[in-house]
């Protein structure tokens, strides 16, 4: 008995590896999904609120949304922020992308206690804008401009002195009043593209290209189409 021992812990010990990847590719596809749907919610809430109509003006001229869902910042001193989202471009003709997945997240420094959660739309209202967006990392505020949306009272007079290439948009419950997004650092999530398309996939490929497509985005497609003009 001895002697099998160690050949079959040997064994099992490479199944579980063996068994590894697939399971991390299941766990990314649930999460890419649960991401495009919690996006759908939110982004059909944001176009609700009666304090972000200025928002659903400006997202019928918009080249591309950027929507997270849920961005986490916890702080003591230093401060540090991040979550998962998506962005969807408008192509020719007015249909709208696939989404493309990425993260957003940034530190500050200063005295902060407490925590917050948020969820963020940003509107690529510029070609560069949305071109900045494919690269695989961009810092907002440095490699493109960035400006804080109008909201609330007196939004509409704010909307005609905006020119930023990115505005921004945040909801937020905590002990914080909102969330900076001025050097916020977002990146390309390559492992839930690669999950939820089923492929290794860029954003150009998804935006330029057009070789992925996932069905079940098409409910968060027709929200966006509905609510900020097109197909």
């Amino acid at each position: 008995m001895k002697q099998w021992s160690i050949p079959l812990f040997a064994a099992a010990v490479l199944a579980v590896f063996a068994a590894a990847p697939a399971a991390f590719a299941a766990s990314d596809k649930a999460d890419a999904q649960a991401t495009v749907t919690k996006a759908d919610i939110t982004f059909n809430s944001f176009m609700s609120d009666k304090n972000f109509t200025e928002m659903r003006k400006l997202s019928r001229s918009a080249r591309g949304i950027f929507i997270a869902p849920q961005v986490l910042k916890g702080a003591f001193v230093v401060g540090a922020s991040g979550g998962t989202g998506v962005l969807l471009v408008r192509e020719e003709g007015g249909t709208w992308s696939y989404p493309a997945f990425y993260t957003i997240g940034s530190v500050s420094f200063g005295l902060q206690i407490g925590g917050q959660a948020s969820e963020v739309i940003l509107l690529a209202m510029t070609d560069r804008g949305v071109t900045t967006l494919l690269q695989n990392s961009v810092k907002l505020g440095a490699d493109v401009g960035i400006a804080a949306g109008p909201y609330g009272a007196g939004a509409q007079a704010a909307t005609a002195n905006i020119s930023a290439d990115i505005l921004a948009f945040s909801r937020s419950k905590g002990l914080y009043g909102g969330i900076s997004l001025d050097g916020a650092v977002v990146d390309v999530r390559d492992s839930l593209n690669r999950a939820y398309y089923g492929k290794s996939v860029t954003p150009a490929d998804i935006f330029v290209k057009k070789n992925a497509s996932n069905a079940h985005a098409d409910k968060l497609r027709e929200s966006v189409a509905r609510i900020s003009g097109g197909k």
